[in-house]
């Protein structure tokens, strides 16, 4: 098996198909199996493509838009995702790049998990019409295959040899950390995923993570020995120009649920980008066409602010749909300008928490400035609480009635970037 790696954006010759082209263009490829071979495939006609979500969370996080937007250029393109939810795969758990097994979930935890990302895949790919994408779930085929007979049929197909070779399971087996047997074997169900994809639906391409380079690469190979030619690409690791993982906060992780993060927490969240990350966000998660984004990306100073609302605001319409993105912005552009009369509020909390002693803490965590008591507490401690204008340096500070200001809310500051319009009801 050819693996190529590639410098984003810089293949090593012209490219046949537009697919290809724009994935470059845009900033979306990492590495892919036999390029060439792909390169000629996509500019055939069209592809069917797979990417596959294991139900870990109750919601994807920004870190799944990467391969999420090439899944929706795909589309765009003329060719046919499929989006697949791992209820199977979510019963060994990816042991990839991980320093230790993942919690194993119960059947009823999945399903819940399955029910909350299908809401966010459906917003970002388009599976109405017959020839719309497919949504679908492994554990249809994975939860019939019997031991043994997956033993015969599979097992002689990968070597202990081979599999150790991945970084995915080097990573572990150097830094002396146990690997289940249950763990080794999840990339060969990732692998039978692909093979059965392409027999069921004729899928010949998989996109995934860079971290799933190992498991894709099974999947090509089992492929190939039945007879079938299958893809693979990757996608990059986002990190911010700070170093960071992209989508890692205080707060913990940036949801596409709109019941974890609402969408104007999403929002501010791209609102508060770095400037130094701008152009390379514009290319990744936004639609815009690439000479509008260098345009854009030459602005700076004051302009530069609307352009990160221009970001946000496109990110957020692509995720949670144009009328939650516009209500973001105009909630935002209130709210920034002080404007708190004419705000709506950002959250709405119970208004038994007000009766019941609310802390500055757990207010804090409440509204997503925090991940828990102890990194609000650093954040208070740290000078950067600010408490309807004032600033709040005192973890015990209790919020009561009297704290609440026109039309009963509150304003709630971390930092100059993030600002909340807190009402109780």
């Amino acid at each position: 098996m050819t693996q190529h790696m590639i410098e984003a954006g810089k293949p090593a010759s012209p490219l046949k198909s537009e697919a290809l082209q724009v994935l470059f263009e845009r900033g979306l490829v990492n590495q892919t199996t036999e390029l060439e071979a792909l390169d000629t495939r996509l500019a055939e006609g069209p592809v069917t493509v797979y990417a596959g979500f294991d139900a870990t969370a109750a919601s994807l996080h920004v870190g799944h838009l990467m391969p999420l937007m090439t899944m929706r250029w795909l589309q765009k393109l003329g060719h046919r995702p499929i989006i697949v939810l791992g209820g199977g795969t979510s019963q060994v758990g990816d042991p990839s790049f991980r320093n230790e097994a993942r919690p194993l979930l119960e059947k009823q935890q999945i399903a819940a998990n399955i029910a909350g990302i299908r809401r966010s895949v459906e917003t970002l790919i388009d599976f109405s019409g017959a020839e719309g994408a497919l949504l679908v779930d492994n554990a249809d085929w994975l939860t019939e295959v019997k031991f043994l007979e997956f033993l015969r049929d599979y097992g002689s197909h990968f070597t202990v040899n081979r599999m150790m070779t991945f970084d995915s399971v080097k990573s572990r087996l150097e830094a002396q950390m146990p690997l289940t047997v249950l763990e080794f074997c999840y990339m060969m169900l990732q692998a039978v995923d692909f093979l059965e994809l392409s027999r069921r639906h004729g899928c010949s391409l998989q996109v995934g993570g860079s971290d799933q380079w190992g498991n894709i690469i099974n999947g090509v190979e089992l492929g190939r020995r039945d007879g079938r030619k299958l893809h693979g690409l990757t996608v990059p690791l986002v990190t911010t120009a700070s170093g960071a993982k992209m989508g890692k906060t205080a707060a913990g992780a940036v949801w596409l649920h709109p019941e974890h993060l609402s969408p104007f927490g999403f929002w501010q969240f791209w609102r508060n980008t770095a400037d130094a990350d701008v152009p390379r966000f514009l290319r990744l998660f936004t639609e815009l066409p690439l000479s509008e984004v260098e345009r854009l990306s030459d602005l700076q100073g004051a302009e530069l602010n609307e352009v990160k609302k221009l970001l946000a605001t496109h990110v957020t319409g692509i995720v949670h749909g144009a009328d939650a993105a516009r209500h973001a912005l105009e909630q935002g552009d209130a709210l920034f300008s002080g404007d708190d009369m004419n705000a709506e509020p950002t959250h709405t909390l119970p208004l038994t928490m007000l009766a019941q002693d609310l802390g500055l803490l757990e207010l804090l965590v409440a509204t997503g400035f925090a991940a828990s008591n102890s990194d609000a507490r650093r954040l208070v401690e740290g000078g950067g609480v600010r408490l309807n204008g004032n600033v709040a340096d005192d973890p015990r500070r209790r919020i009561s009635s009297g704290d609440l200001g026109a039309n009963d809310r509150l304003t709630l500051a971390a930092g100059k970037r993030r600002k909340a319009l807190v009402a109780f009801g």
